[in-house]
């Protein structure tokens, strides 16, 4: 009897651990989830439009006018919450010239970006960024001296960052956190592909960008209100997915189970556990038909990311010169903004990071196994860090846009789903840590050799 007893003990250790473990996660992010407050965004979102334009182009002298301006106000915010949390951000602008490009770039002009780090406590070379930009534009993306007020494109989405910036400071986390105001969007997404390379240089570890791109109208072009949904856009495999990986879909999926699309479920399972009244739409799409945003430089670059924004967007306030035409108001103007649909937006923005910048690393090499089995094994390389609790599997029909089973399978590297059929679903394994936080789920990529 004592072998057997033994067993329970360890099971009743395991399966204590891992219930206090998810207190101590559901605990952090029970209080994120209500931090983020309107009333800070409605401020910020008014200080922004009070530029009068922030076209990239616009002018870069005037304290009261102008990107210049503008991005120095985003700076100085940024210096202000780091002293309110004793100088735990690293405040500093990423820029390069940027020379004509014949198009929208008409003259050569320098893009400035602005990011605050907050550097991690165990992994402070691998990083989770929130992103929102900074510029506005009218009608002429060429016109850079018109009032442009921007006011949900984008300072929705900068006000946002900041104000996840004032909620994720007063934490620590192993993993750091950026978060970047991007300039040059308007004029081809420039201020990404600063910042890509200049990670990229830097050799740093992205485990994930979520781009906020206009996340405060609830008044759609299409005559619906809604404040209880927001899209996330993701593309289905990495830029970095060779042609052998191609070839290897063909047989054994994975053409939508990128990276880039498992942040956006692991974002829209967040949404769903600790949100009240508010779901994630995953778009199946890199970004609205036929446009662009700025997580593209990232994907790009072979980095994860998404696009998080409103679901129903309104074309009269985009893009467009203030003015009133057939009885239609015009222009992109404070009065189109809601503050607590933003503030909720955020929210989403702040679990997302806290939860990532709290998970153990991912685990790498995942394989798989069980053509012709009645069972499914997977295998994967153990990651060497003593905040893992274990690993979790998960599997899905392979029609469903989210994962619908798992399974912990505690600390081991080698697991075999008994009687789960390989050809019936789609599989995955995540690194659970000993506070309950998860890594983004890794999909197999291989299979596992024979006679190993």
């Amino acid at each position: 009897m004592k072998p057997f007893k033994n067993i329970l003990a360890i099971l009743f250790v395991g399966l204590t651990a891992t219930v206090n473990a998810q207190t101590q996660i559901d605990k952090v992010c029970n209080e994120i989830a209500t931090a983020t407050s309107a009333t800070r965004i409605e401020k910020d979102i008014k200080k922004l439009v009070s530029f009068g334009t922030r076209h990239t182009l616009s002018d870069t002298i005037s304290s009261t006018r102008g990107i210049g301006a503008a991005r120095r106000w985003v700076k100085a915010t940024f210096s202000e919450i780091s002293k309110e949390c004793n100088n735990c951000l690293d405040v500093k602008y990423v820029s390069d010239i940027v020379k004509t490009d014949g198009r929208r770039i008409i003259r050569d002009t320098k893009v400035v970006n602005v990011m605050a780090i907050q550097k991690g406590t165990k992994y402070p070379n691998s990083y989770v960024i929130m992103s929102g930009d900074i510029d506005s534009r009218v009608s002429d993306p060429n016109n850079f001296t018109s009032d442009s007020p921007g006011a949900n494109d984008n300072a929705s989405g900068i006000a946002g960052t900041i104000e996840a910036a004032r909620v994720l400071s007063k934490y620590k986390f192993p993993v750091s956190i950026i978060y970047l105001g991007l300039s040059g969007e308007e004029q081809g997404l420039y201020g990404g592909k600063i910042m890509a390379k200049y990670m990229k240089q830097n050799g740093w570890n992205i485990i994930g960008v979520l781009n906020n791109d206009m996340i405060g109208n609830i008044h759609g072009i299409d005559g619906v209100i809604d404040n209880s949904t927001f899209r996330v856009f993701s593309e289905a495999i990495s830029m970095k997915t060779t042609e052998k990986e191609r070839s290897r879909m063909r047989y054994y999926g994975g053409e939508v189970d990128g990276p880039s699309r498992q942040l956006a479920r692991y974002v829209a399972n967040l949404t769903n556990k600790y949100m009240t009244n508010l779901r994630a739409i995953m778009i199946y799409r890199l970004d609205r038909f036929g446009r662009g945003g700025h997580h593209r430089p990232f994907n790009d670059a072979g980095f994860t990311g998404v696009r998080i924004m409103e679901t129903h967007e309104n074309y009269n306030r985009q893009h467009q010169d203030i003015r009133k035409e057939n009885g239609i108001a015009y222009g992109d103007v404070i009065e189109g903004v809601d503050f607590k649909y933003a503030a909720k937006l955020t929210a989403v923005n702040c679990l997302t990071l806290a939860s990532l910048a709290s998970a153990p690393p991912a685990p790498k090499n995942v394989m798989i196994a069980g053509a012709v089995q009645p069972s499914t094994r997977l295998k994967w390389e153990d990651v060497n860090d003593d905040a893992i609790i274990g690993y979790k599997i998960y599997w899905r029909d392979t029609t469903s846009p989210k994962w619908q089973y798992s399974r912990f399978v505690g600390k081991v590297n080698d697991y075999t789903l008994k009687n789960i059929v390989i050809d019936n679903y789609f599989f995955g394994v995540a690194s659970v840590g000993k506070n309950g936080a998860e890594s983004l789920i890794q999909f197999p990529r291989k299979l596992i050799p024979k006679g190993l």
